[in-house]
């Protein structure tokens, strides 16, 4: 399935039905009066969250979505029928923005959360709504309400308890694999993740949801390389783990890179919790792990673990670290094994 985390649609609502002008007409019924009945109600345009879906690659192939109109009325004082809904099926974490891209109407962030995009038009009064004492024989209705048309964009950010940052070929995807049955590529040549992928990590007896972004580079902030698109998948994230490739030569300089994007990108994402870690210490000596590890402390200004993702050296470490960061309220307890009491 590709991804897709951007999409434009256009929706319309269905207009109201009109009323209708009519009068009874029956044998031996010499003054039947006004009996023309009220038009239907038209169809509303609304969004869903649903279980199930991580990307909005169904909008590529659909970006129209019309709701029935509702019928005109009828004699007899028949209402006419109202329109058929559409309901547009969305991934959880789904923002839905005005035409403008920055003007949010509403922000899906729990399975079964609905929102009305596009309200149905109301239907128009048939000449038995105007009957009076004094007008007892009306020849006048009114027209269906339209329906509204708006255009909109939906943009998915990926709900996730933890994300991962790094440059390209920091070990970021092989930490995912390693830790998760999420299957990303990864290779021995230089190569940058082209799409987010997800992953539920555990550890203690508790799950948490990993997401794996497309490496930053500098100047990604200004739209180089795949630039920051993919920034906003870990917004959400109550911690991030910053993945420094042990193997380089400018391990201060990673670093400070991925920062600096950080904080051009805006929002609190820069303020965010971090866990940072020194990957791939499995080709380093111990003298070359404890002059990295230095200056990366020095760098960061903070504590750094050392890690490495093929040999699974310091991994549970790392989960269980990024699990004290995690509120628990957002972490999946495992349930017990009920265990039968031996018996004699």
């Amino acid at each position: 399935m590709k991804f897709l985390d951007l999409c434009k649609v256009y929706i319309r609502s269905g207009g109201g039905g009109g009323g209708c002008v009519s009068f009874r007409r029956e044998k031996y019924i010499e003054y039947g009066g006004p009996d023309g009945g009220d038009g239907g109600t038209g169809g509303s345009v609304w969004a869903e969250a649903v279980d199930g879906l991580n990307t909005l690659i169904d909008f590529r192939y659909q970006q129209h979505f019309f709701a029935k109109n509702g019928q005109p009325g009828m004699g007899k004082q028949r209402t006419g029928k109202d329109g058929d809904d559409i309901v547009l099926r969305v991934p959880v974490g789904t923002e839905i923005l005005d035409e403008d891209q920055e003007t949010v109407i509403t922000d899906l962030t729990e399975v079964g959360q609905r929102v009305q995009l596009a309200r149905g038009g109301n239907g128009g009064f048939g000449n038995l709504h105007f009957k009076s004492a004094t007008n007892q024989a009306p020849r006048r209705s009114n027209p269906g309400q339209e329906g509204v048309e708006r255009t909109l964009w939906l943009r998915l950010k990926l709900i996730a308890d933890v994300g991962l940052l790094g440059l390209p070929n920091a070990g970021k995807s092989t930490f995912l694999a390693a830790t998760s049955n999420a299957r990303p590529k990864i290779a021995d040549y230089p190569f940058t993740t082209l799409h987010p992928n997800l992953g539920v990590v555990g550890v203690d007896n508790t799950e948490f949801v990993v997401a794996d972004i497309p490496g930053l580079i500098e100047g990604a902030s200004e739209g180089r390389g795949l630039g920051d698109l993919f920034l906003g998948h870990v917004e959400r994230c109550a911690v991030l783990l910053h993945l420094v490739d042990g193997t380089s030569e400018t391990v201060a300089e990673d670093y400070q890179t991925i920062i600096t994007e950080l904080e051009a990108y805006g929002g609190d994402l820069a303020e965010k919790p971090r866990v940072t870690v020194l990957n791939k210490v499995d080709a380093l000596d111990e003298e070359e792990r404890a002059s990295a590890s230095a200056e990366l402390e020095k760098a960061s200004g903070g504590p750094v673990m050392l890690m490495s993702g093929v040999a699974r050296e310091g991994v549970t470490e790392v989960l269980r670290t990024l699990r004290g960061e995690i509120d628990d309220d957002r972490l999946r307890h495992r349930p017990q094994e009920d265990v039968a009491p031996w018996q004699p």
